[in-house]
């Protein structure tokens, strides 16, 4: 019984391995390339569109206004990165259900490179944002004090990134695989299923954390207007 693609092993030579995750990782990843390329190959402006350019837009469209609900204000700025990490996510718990094929995401590494990539992110986003120096500043406000609180932080999130991901997805192929063992075959199955409905709901929270992340270093700090004062004949 693996409980990890990782134990996965398709071939090895001396300290070299390539494992299930990797294949997996790869192959969803020339997937979801190919797929998009297909579907956006002939976009159509018309009232009359294909199915597939319908659900696109249905998932784009979605993921846009959860990017702006979060407080980005120009949510197409940060479409591509978000949405990118959740149809990756998203994608890799659908195919569960394909035989042999094992979640990336149920390996530590996958996860960890995923929030690497947030971890990498945030700072880019919010240097774009604010400028070099405004980012900068953020991590001694409002006292230098709060610069080793702010880096501790910066690594914490990105390690509770990625042991949340990686602890909710392998639980659920750990307790499909224990079912299959001591269950009849038709309650893995409903297992399954909600495996499916989990890794969806995964992919949703990593997805809006990681813009929640890039709203807090985005966010620029404004100085308020000050109030004009009221002559005193007109009180």
């Amino acid at each position: 019984m693996r409980l990890s693609p990782d134990e996965m092993i398709f071939w090895q030579y001396d300290f070299v391995k390539l494992n299930a995750t990797i294949v997996f990782t790869w192959g969803l990843m020339f997937v979801l390339a190919v797929g998009s390329k297909l579907v956006t190959r002939k976009l159509s402006r018309d009232l009359q569109r294909s199915r597939w350019q319908n659900l696109l837009e249905i998932v784009v469209t979605a993921i846009e206004k959860q990017i702006e609900e979060v407080g980005l204000s120009q949510p197409r700025k940060y479409l591509a990165f978000i949405g990118t990490i959740f149809l990756f996510i998203a994608a890799a718990a659908l195919c569960t259900i394909i035989p042999g094929f094992q979640a990336p995401t149920a390996s530590l590494s996958t996860t960890v490179a995923l929030a690497l990539c947030v971890l990498v992110a945030v700072p880019l986003f919010g240097i774009a944002e604010q400028s070099l120096g405004g980012y900068l500043k953020s991590y001694v406000s409002p006292t230098v004090i709060m610069l080793p609180f702010n880096l501790i932080s910066e690594v914490s999130r990105t390690l509770a990134l990625a042991v949340r991901l990686f602890g909710n997805m392998m639980s659920g192929s750990m307790i499909i695989a224990i079912l299959l063992v001591i269950t009849p075959f038709i309650f893995p199955i409903v297992m399954t299923l909600l495996g499916l409905l989990t890794g969806m709901v995964q992919a949703y929270i990593f997805s809006i954390l990681a813009a929640v992340y890039i709203a807090a270093a985005t966010r620029t700090h404004q100085p308020r207007p000050e109030t004009e004062s009221v002559p005193a004949h007109d009180v």
